[in-house]
């Protein structure tokens, strides 16, 4: 217990509990008494700046009586005013201590724990349409195809890709996909992030690139459960194709 008269016992009584507290944060089976710990440990920095401008007072008002091992008062009264100065810069940075302890000790106090943790969030990675190609633009890359072989024909339809601006357009149109969408008579060419798709029957081609949705807009299990359901989906300029050839969807 503090003696509140005793310097040198309520110093020693604060050691041991400072001591006790580090080895009792090892853990904390309630987070609720984060909030608790941090309001007893502001209140003790500001008593902590105090106390050492007290003590670097105590050095300069008792200089009379500083000397060194050998009995020179010169030498000592030196030293105790350089333990005041040096008491002094102390107490200037727990000034920065206690400013941020207490911006903490604010944004603890917003924290509402709960005995159950939130359900845990996967990210998640969907197919875009970089770009769906028909008619004479199809033809000519199915030319290619023909000629110089799919990759080459993969990183030409690669110039359709513009980044962000790809990727906004197709998330607000809808052109999003668990798989890159194909059917009968398509072929597809996977390379890295992309997935080129094409048929010669058909006369189309259509480049996908792989979309990773951030943490923070991910869905959780269940919803990637729902949907791995219906994971297939077709691109609707394929349909239109079928459509009006009269194929079956």
């Amino acid at each position: 217990m503090p003696t509140f008269y005793d310097p040198g016992a309520d110093a020693g009584e604060a050691s041991e509990a400072l001591r006790g507290l580090a080895h009792a944060s090892r853990n904390f089976e309630h987070p609720g008494d984060l909030y608790g710990v941090l309001s007893d440990l502001l209140y003790g920095v500001r008593s902590m700046r105090q106390v050492l401008d007290q003590l670097a007072r105590a050095h300069i008002d008792h200089r009379p009586l500083a000397f060194d091992d050998y009995g020179d008062h010169e030498i000592g009264s030196k030293a105790a005013l350089a333990a005041a100065d040096e008491l002094h810069q102390a107490a200037t940075l727990i000034d920065q201590v206690e400013e941020r302890l207490d911006a903490a000790h604010a944004a603890s106090g917003r924290v509402a724990w709960r005995d159950e943790p939130a359900e845990q969030l996967i990210p998640v990675q969907r197919w875009i349409s970089v770009c769906f190609l028909q008619g004479e633009d199809a033809d000519e890359v199915l030319r290619v195809i023909d000629d110089d072989g799919v990759d080459s024909a993969l990183n030409f339809l690669k110039n359709w890709d513009y980044g962000d601006e790809t990727t906004n357009s197709a998330l607000e149109n809808g052109y999003v996909y668990d798989l890159p969408p194909t059917g009968p008579l398509e072929q597809e060419v996977r390379n890295g992030n992309y997935d080129m798709t094409y048929s010669h029957s058909f006369g189309h081609v259509g480049l996908y690139r792989l979309h990773e949705i951030t943490p923070d807009d991910a869905i959780d299990k269940r919803e990637v459960l729902r949907r791995s359901a219906s994971s297939w989906f077709e691109h609707p300029g394929v349909a239109a194709v079928k459509r009006e050839r009269g194929l079956g969807l």
